[in-house]
């Protein structure tokens, strides 16, 4: 299973307290000793579990917009996007539960045309309020069909978003952009002359699954 890299040196930590503790456990039995073990144990298997980043290879069209995080869509409405489409546009809310795979992936192939991080407070990503109050970053993606803009959100366990890419950087569709930690939610704003393919309560992963398609024009 591959880890994130971020996270690889506090699991050898946690690995060798584990030993540590294990052979401590061997030479002395106590249950102090055996709850600390089990403790530890299952610490090291979450974040193993939580940081895990799976090899997602798929082809997509360009016209097509693939989904940012893995997750459950928990809102599509239409709303006015003022920071980076400046026009009218629908949103598609990500809710990404601790057991998700965390790791974010970039919409469309294009240019990030900024990078902006909002401190702010720490409700639950599952609340609407979230959208506004919670610390975020934004980010503003240009391709060659079309612009999208996403909020990376924390939640109420996620206190850090870690974005991996810069301004100015080139990506390709379902390339790693960072994660957010412990929980979260990643909104996609497309502009309208995108067609919305999923539908609320539906589930999504990133880098695979198509989330809308550019409405062609005769």
């Amino acid at each position: 299973m591959l880890i994130v890299d971020d996270i690889k040196p506090y699991l050898r930590a946690l690995i060798l307290i584990d030993s540590g503790l294990m052979l401590l456990l061997f030479c002395f039995f106590r249950m102090d000793l055996l709850l600390l073990n089990v403790i530890f144990l299952l610490s090291t298997l979450f974040l193993a579990l939580f940081f895990r980043d799976p090899e997602r290879n798929a082809r997509y069209a360009s016209e097509e917009i693939i989904s940012p995080a893995d997750g459950k869509i928990i809102n599509i409405k239409n709303v006015f996007e003022p920071e980076h489409l400046n026009s009218k546009a629908v949103q598609v809310c990500i809710f990404m539960s601790v057991f998700n795979v965390h790791v974010n992936r970039s919409p469309l192939s294009g240019r990030i045309e900024f990078i902006k991080y909002y401190p702010g407070k720490f409700f639950s990503a599952f609340k609407e309020k979230a959208s506004i109050s919670n610390e975020q970053t934004h980010l503003g993606i240009s391709g060659r069909d079309g612009k999208v803009f996403l909020k990376l959100i924390a939640g109420l366990i996620a206190r850090r978003v870690v974005v991996w890419k810069n301004n100015g950087q080139d990506v390709k569709a379902g390339e790693k952009l960072g994660m957010i930690r412990f929980g979260s939610r990643v909104e996609v704003f497309l502009p309208e002359d995108y067609s919305v393919l999923v539908k609320r309560g539906a589930k999504v992963k990133a880098g695979l699954t198509v989330l809308a398609k550019k409405i062609k024009t005769v």
